[in-house]
């Protein structure tokens, strides 16, 4: 029997909103049992065609339609305007926010508060492409719903116990005292892959793990008696591994020669390396699916592919090395959890530390893809709903299954 608490939470939702770097997700879920009551994106924000869809739990379109947002303001009013417009239906207890950066103060969720907004005001020199679209969101919805808490869940969280050695640079003491360490992100995509994984009853906590979220921004991250110990973004999601239009990695020495030799500003060289780099500067083309389909004609398409594969490649081993073994490695995320080519391109090679793929079960997108003494895994990511449980647990409401 449900206490009167629990019936009025029956009864209310839980917003969760995860800003991109060009598309904004938005999932409702009721607030009592976090199931999913509908789901939409808007991409493209910024191109002259911008797509929304709202789909309900069933796959059912709600709303569809193609408009040009100029901005992520303007997605965030349309999502606003959309709720408003169905509050009766739709009357929500709380609103959870995917954060990239809360600098070296704040990892764990938290209630907003103008404390919290003014901190994160003074931190979007960490994350520039990032947090004025975050915070803006926050902003509008304050307006939107004054009555109603927001929560801030942080993607960088999942990595805050990294080790000193792994987390600190090797620069003068004075450059940390700024900010400056690495971070890690994805963490709420790697937070909600280590919760399924308990639900599957799998020994997580005394194994370890690998986790490689592949999208258009991709990373991964080492878990050892579940706990994050490596991953391979650092101070900003532009580290590690190449990406859609983000370089990975790159020699120090790069960003000098570019700063020297080219006299691009900061602002010049940010936008070099966010939008115009990885997959994009190799092929002309950041989408892997694209690229798969040119690459029978497309030498740049197939070279791209191969500095993608390569770079994933070797992290896997880079990161099993760290932890001195590997015991069970997942794909994830868009790349991740649909391109069985790419796995197999990434995993061909890694039979020395136990990866062994089965090709039909990979083909397939199984669970359960490997033959080896390596158990290999696809599982789909859930951020938003990652975020509506995060949003639980600071009010400290149990989850009624």
């Amino acid at each position: 029997m449900q206490t009167a608490a629990e019936c009025d939470r029956s009864k209310t939702f839980i917003l969760s909103l995860n800003c991109g770097s060009s598309s904004l997700k938005f999932s409702l879920y009721h607030a009592l049992s976090t199931n999913l009551e509908w789901a939409g994106t808007i991409t493209r924000i910024d191109e002259k065609k911008a797509h929304l869809k709202i789909r309900d739990a069933a796959g059912h379109i709600l709303e569809r339609h193609d408009k040009h947002y100029k901005n992520f303001n303007a997605a965030v009013s349309e999502v606003i305007a959309w709720l408003k417009s169905k509050q009766e239906k739709y009357p929500l207890m709380a609103i959870g926010h995917r954060i990239v950066q809360g600098g070296p103060t704040h990892f764990k969720p938290t209630i907003v508060n103008d404390d919290l907004i003014k901190s994160l005001d003074d931190m979007v020199y960490l994350a520039p492409n990032h947090l004025p679209d975050e915070i803006s969101a926050i902003k509008a919805f304050q307006a939107a719903y004054p009555e109603i808490k927001q929560v801030a869940c942080f993607d960088t969280c999942f990595h805050r116990d990294m080790p000193s050695y792994v987390k600190d640079y090797p620069l003068p003491a004075a450059y940390k005292k700024q900010g400056l360490i690495k971070y890690g992100f994805h963490g709420l995509s790697y937070e909600f892959i280590m919760q399924e994984l308990a639900k599957q009853y799998l020994p997580v906590a005394e194994q370890k793990v690998i986790i490689a979220h592949l999208g258009n921004g991709a990373s991964m991250a080492a878990v050892k008696n579940g706990s994050g110990i490596d991953t391979t973004m650092g101070l900003s999601p532009l580290g590690g591994l190449v990406m859609g239009t983000r370089p990975g990695d790159l020699d120090p020495g790069v960003i000098v020669f570019l700063l020297k030799q080219t006299k691009l500003t900061a602002d010049e060289l940010d936008d070099l390396l966010s939008k115009q780099s990885g997959l994009k500067a190799i092929a002309g083309i950041s989408d892997i699916q694209e690229l798969l389909q040119a690459e029978p004609e497309n030498r740049l398409a197939e070279e791209a592919l191969k500095m993608f594969c390569y770079a994933a490649t070797k992290n896997i081993g880079a990161l099993a090395t760290g932890m001195g073994g590997l015991d069970m490695l997942i794909f994830t995320g868009g790349i991740g959890e649909n391109s069985a080519v790419i796995r197999e391109r990434i995993c061909h090679g890694l039979g020395f530390i136990g990866i062994e793929l089965d090709k039909q079960k990979n083909d397939n997108n199984e669970l359960h893809i490997s033959t080896g003494k390596v158990s290999v895994r696809v599982i789909k990511t859930n951020e938003e709903l990652m975020i509506a449980r995060l949003v639980c647990s600071v009010f400290n409401y149990a989850i009624k299954q």
